[in-house]
């Protein structure tokens, strides 16, 4: 998930466990990532980036993920641009098979998105930014304008330093904060927790194999632990903080703000957990969500801005089809 509560949120988890025999009997023993895209690593500002390269024709169209992510986010989505466009994702300094070396501030994020560019030979490319990728893609098309085409904000477009967002992320419950220990027992665990806590809306969670892997450390008696470190996660939260308020006024490019209906998955199985999340939804992000829409109208120059259902998360894998639809439509193409 797009851990920008610096955790996995938490449950009752027997739920969950009720779901993992069956959902360990589809995934075998021997498996392989069936995204077609080719994994590369190049060295760019500094750090070493692993990167995804899903091929296609076309203008580049970079996809850049959330914080606790990894590139793997975007593989049941990709494919559906690569008709018409060179489509690439890589995992930000931190996180997935990329280098951790901090800092973590926008400005430096920023500078490893151009270092990519450079490095590939794009000189000009249509950015995806979800969940905290806004702050890279909004800071490139203000700082480097002529390298920047067009802009697609999947839940991307709010400005996490605004200290609204603190009290919000403040204020999460503690019952949806930390992870148990029984959902990092193995892989199977892990995959069940997740489908019961942020994939309640998904058909197959085949969807999202790959993405939890890297999320992930097996250990050698099977349990798992997080792939990204404590130390990691804690300095990529105090980003948050110290990061200057985004300056949409200098974005000329033209934008497609997507926003989901929720933050968190309120369709949880945990009556206590999802009225937690529900009260929290309600009180903290509904009203900084509508806030957000509101700066995003006013401040940028060409915008389009939009809601489908479904939460940060897992939206543009619940709504896929209205999601690929709208951003085939905004970046000139027609739906396939």
């Amino acid at each position: 998930m797009s851990r920008l509560f610096n955790c996995t949120a938490t449950a009752v988890f027997a739920f969950a466990l009720i779901l993992s025999c069956a959902l360990a009997a589809a995934t075998p023993a021997s498996w392989s990532d069936p995204s077609p895209h080719n994994q590369g690593f190049v060295s760019v500002n500094g750090v070493r980036l692993e990167y995804l390269d899903w091929g296609g024709s076309g203008p580049a169209l970079i996809l850049i993920h959330g914080s606790g992510d990894n590139a793997h986010a975007f593989d049941d989505l990709a494919p559906a641009f690569i008709d018409r466009f060179h489509v690439l994702a890589y995992s930000r300094r931190g996180h997935g098979l990329s280098a951790a070396k901090p800092p973590y501030d926008t400005v430096t994020l920023m500078e490893d998105l151009r270092g990519f560019m450079d490095a590939l030979g794009i000189a000009k490319a249509n950015l995806v930014g979800w969940s905290l990728g806004g702050n890279e893609i909004t800071a490139m098309a203000a700082t480097h304008q002529e390298r920047v085409a067009r802009l697609v904000y999947l839940e991307g477009g709010y400005d996490w330093s605004d200290p609204e967002y603190k009290r919000a992320f403040d204020a999460y419950p503690s019952r949806l904060r930390d992870t148990p220990a029984s959902a990092m027992s193995s892989l199977d665990a892990y995959r069940s927790y997740e489908r019961a806590m942020d994939y309640t809306g998904l058909n197959d969670m085949r969807r999202v194999e790959a993405y939890l892997r890297e999320s992930i450390v097996i250990q050698p008696d099977g349990s798992v632990r997080p792939r990204i470190s404590k130390e990691v996660m804690d300095a990529l939260t105090a980003a948050l903080w110290t990061n200057p308020s985004r300056d949409y006024t200098r974005v000329s490019s033209p934008a497609l703000a997507i926003y989901s209906e929720s933050m968190i998955d309120l369709n949880v199985a945990d009556p206590e957990s999802r009225a937690d999340a529900l009260a929290w939804e309600r009180t903290y992000m509904a009203p900084f969500r509508a806030k957000s829409i509101a700066r995003v109208r006013r401040e940028l120059a060409q915008v389009s801005v939009m809601t489908v259902p479904g939460a940060h998360d897992s939206f543009f894998l619940t709504s896929r089809e209205q999601v690929v639809k709208a951003v085939r439509r905004f970046l000139g193409v027609s739906a396939r």
